[in-house]
């Protein structure tokens, strides 16, 4: 596929393969963009930023209504690049893309209800036969950057907020998974979007991703990634607005009156989709010493029955990681946990980058696979004492994003959403869940900001105040 740069698809001499995560087998190729076109698309966008600010509010509304429509009937199109990409399973191809479509659908909705207030300045001294409100307005450019483990639906949540907020986008997906961000781009295109409002630029973070941030021109940055490449991006952004969704090491707390069943099935569900390769996957299971035994009787079974394998295959749950090196990467930390008193109890096996399901227990909190983020299908496995210790070790952590308990008990379920140090807390499930009109986003090194397209549409609008200085 090509490239969208400055109203044009765009090839070049040199290109970048996009192959299988589960065979290794090539899909396609996009082109190795580079400075020379980030400052193409730039320039542009910033044409296309006016161009988008003097389009109402309801035509805005209408082109991205428009997108929703033409991305359901491209629904299994888009399902199946996306599990050719990044390798998840058809199933959860499928999901994303009806995710997709909410996240767009609800950016459309969202570019109908951008306002102001009234400011009362006559309870000012001074302020009497004074009228004061706000006005909300698009920053003007901004640049994407986007991961590969959702490679469709994280893209609609950056560029569909920022076009119904009436700005122009510059998106840079991750090199693993341009695909289906180049589809939407034909998508939005198709559905009346000014060609100078969407650019598409294909190539590594340092070719292209941080020229891009970097550049004065662009007055906001959404990035979802890794919290190294998050922190490096803060360095080069400089004095503009700056949205990160950055890692984590999600726990779920599990209490003495928990039900076991209700804890290995959320585990199963929310620790090894997407082969654990979301920022909000369970990694962490923080159990009373009084329910280790229940649980671990009750999850084992559920994860033994979890196949891994080939993402088109029907009776696959697990499909691979994005490369093998991160397969291994994730084998070497279940191996460096257990050389420090850890235990398999089940899974731990690789086959190039199919890395079976894995639960390990007696994980201690010196751990890497406590202390950073997996990324992976295993889950760790920590016996506590009381509530206090779990708050405790769910705490003792840089990151916090999403964080879990089940107890049946009100107060322990307020004391946990009152302490625990994430910025999304769920009671009676696992971490991995989100509805996409929800605000969502970290605390500490896990990031700042908010994403959903109403709180991101705040993040991508800028308030002036105005005074009328009447008689």
């Amino acid at each position: 596929m090509r490239m969208f740069v400055a109203g044009s698809w765009v090839e070049k001499k040199t290109a970048i393969p996009v192959v299988s995560p589960f065979d290794g087998k090539a899909i396609g190729e996009v082109p190795r963009g580079g400075p020379e076109d980030v400052e193409r698309a730039v320039a542009s966008a910033v044409s296309g930023a006016k161009a988008m600010a003097a389009v109402p509010a309801f035509d805005r509304h209408r082109m991205l209504t428009r997108a929703a429509q033409l991305m359901a009937a491209r629904a299994e199109e888009l399902s199946r690049t996306i599990s050719q990409e990044e390798g998840k399973v058809l199933a959860e191809g499928r999901l994303e893309v009806s995710r997709a479509v909410e996240t767009i659908t609800a950016s459309a909705e969202e570019a109908k209800r951008i306002h102001g207030e009234t400011i009362p300045v006559d309870a000012a001294p001074g302020g009497a036969g004074k009228l004061s409100f706000t006005l909300r307005v698009p920053c003007g450019v901004v640049a994407a950057v986007t991961p590969f483990n959702f490679p469709l639906n994280l893209v609609c949540h950056k560029v569909g907020p920022a076009l119904a907020a009436g700005n122009s986008v510059v998106l840079k997906p991750a090199t693993d998974t341009p695909l289906s961000a180049l589809k939407l781009v034909e998508i939005l295109l198709e559905a009346g979007v000014p060609p100078l409002a969407i650019h598409c630029v294909t190539g590594s973070g340092a070719d292209a991703g941080e020229p891009l941030v970097s550049d004065p021109r662009i007055r906001k940055v959404s990035f979802t990634g890794s919290r190294d490449v998050g922190e490096r991006i803060t360095q080069r952004a400089g004095l503009k607005r700056v949205t990160l969704e950055l890692g984590s090491n999600s726990p779920i707390i599990v209490m003495p009156d928990a039900d076991p069943e209700k804890v290995a099935d959320a585990v199963a569900k929310t620790g090894y989709s997407n082969a654990g390769q979301s920022c909000i996957s369970a990694q962490r299971v923080l159990v009373s010493k009084k329910r280790m035994a229940d649980v671990i009787s009750a999850l084992l079974p559920k994860v033994r029955s979890l196949r891994a394998g080939d993402p088109f295959d029907a009776s696959v749950q697990v499909g691979p990681l994005i490369k093998q090196k991160e397969a291994a990467r994730v084998q070497a930390w279940i191996a460096e946990a257990v050389s420090s008193g850890a235990r398999v109890l089940v899974g731990g096996g690789r086959q190039g980058a199919v890395h079976e399901p894995t639960v390990v227990a007696d994980v201690g909190p010196a751990m890497r696979l406590f202390r950073d983020e997996l990324f992976g299908p295993a889950v760790g496995l920590t016996a506590v004492e009381s509530l206090d210790e779990a708050i405790a070790m769910a705490n003792d952590s840089r990151y916090g994003l999403s964080a879990s308990i089940f107890t049946e008990s009100l107060e322990q379920a307020m004391r946990f959403a009152r302490e625990v140090e994430a910025g999304n807390l769920h009671v009676n499930f696992g971490p991995s869940w989100r509805a996409d009109l929800q605000p969502y986003g970290g605390l500490k090194e896990s990031g700042f900001g908010k994403e959903g397209p109403r709180y991101a549409v705040e993040e991508m609008t800028e308030l002036k105040t105005v005074v009328l200085h009447l008689r």
